[in-house]
């Protein structure tokens, strides 16, 4: 058996054991007869869905040892086969709850790590429309089913210039539990009393308008394919068609787009990053973009099978290290050198997990 032992109640991964790091010889790289070795299965958030499928083929090209295969299944589905342990890791883009802590067996059965940082960009339609600034009045009214058409005053007040169609605004958003729905959602409680109150922040909510789509890439394809149509979705989906996206008025004041950049810009105003206090939307700053967040796997803290459970932690290891590489050609902002190997708290960032095997 494999055992992970955590320090404190944010034991992650990037100071793993001083087994794995005197085999690394102090690098974050491990070596090929660090990694164990199996065919690992993974389940979850369609969010970091591009920035695994290349991660974790590098990985296996690298280390042929190790196969790993992964599923974008949205965070809620993921969670649920992380405590059924019907997979080996599982992903959601908003850390576990004590009620499915409670459900997966408790603090002790499990750790959570960030691996990546992405941003949820607000994507748009409109037949001769290429430019479009939205403030949280009209992002609000929009999701809420307030503001029905695009030639509304409010939007035009703050698009001069633009020539808004008299055309219906189609709202398309998640219709599975996600982790991208619970930041954009975490979002539109900050900026909307009414949002807050009456729709609230969760993986899943009942919707005031608009049609669902099962997954980040489906939210793409119905946006793309409907005129007059707007939602939310991971920024690597709309570079990787090509999507039109608008413009956020920020906390600051500031009209920005979505971009690594200032997702990276966001995450810089949270400097203790846990599974308690992971919240950057709406983050204050010039360059920030509102709508980004973290996202997570969850592993179990003991593996019956050694050989996969240490291929697991040198997986994640280099993920989070030495992996962040493969994040930015992907839209992905890589994790903040705090969150990757902090210089002294041992009860946050990646430097709280031991790594211990047992006969």
């Amino acid at each position: 058996m494999l055992r992970l032992s955590s320090v404190g109640r944010f034991a992650v991964m990037a100071g793993v054991a001083a087994m794995v790091a005197t085999a690394c010889g102090g690098t974050n790289t491990p070596t090929s007869t660090d990694v164990g070795q199996g065919s690992l299965t993974g389940a979850g958030a369609t969010f970091p869905g591009p920035f695994y499928d290349k991660a974790f083929l590098d990985y296996s090209i690298k280390y042929p040892q190790v196969k790993v295969n992964y599923q974008a299944v949205g965070s809620g589905a993921g969670i649920q086969q992380f405590i059924k342990k019907t997979v080996d890791f599982g992903a959601s883009d908003v850390p576990m709850g004590a009620t499915d802590i409670a459900s997966a067996g408790g603090d002790s059965a499990l750790t959570q790590i960030p691996t990546t940082l992405g941003v949820v960009s607000v994507a748009f339609n409109v037949k001769g429309v290429d430019k479009l600034n939205l403030d949280p009045d009209t992002v609000a009214g929009i999701f809420l089913g307030k503001i029905k058409n695009w030639n509304d005053p409010k939007i035009a007040a703050i698009n001069s210039g633009t020539t808004l169609p008299n055309k219906a605004i189609t709202v398309v958003h998640r219709s599975d539990g996600s982790g991208t729905t619970f930041h954009f959602t975490d979002y539109m409680s900050k900026i909307s009393a009414d949002w807050k109150s009456t729709v609230g922040t969760a993986k899943s909510v009942k919707w005031p308008t608009g049609v669902g789509a099962s997954g980040n890439q489906a939210v793409a394809q119905a946006i793309t394919s409907t005129d007059g149509a707007v939602g939310y979705v991971e920024l690597a989906y709309v570079v990787q068609t090509g999507m039109k996206q608008a413009a956020l008025k920020n906390a600051n004041g500031k009209f920005v787009q979505a971009s690594i950049d200032a997702a990276t810009a966001a995450a810089g105003t949270n400097t203790s990053v846990s599974p308690t206090n992971y919240s950057i939307t709406n983050a204050a700053c010039d360059a920030c973009y509102p709508i980004a967040g973290f996202s997570w796997v969850m592993l179990y803290t003991s593996y019956s099978d050694a050989a996969k459970g240490k291929a697991v932690v040198n997986l994640f290891k280099w993920l989070v290290t030495d992996g962040q590489s493969d994040s930015q050609d992907l839209q992905y902002a890589p994790l903040p050198a705090a969150v990757q190997q902090p210089e002294s708290d041992q009860s946050r960032g990646l430097a709280g997990t031991r790594l211990e095997a047992f006969p």
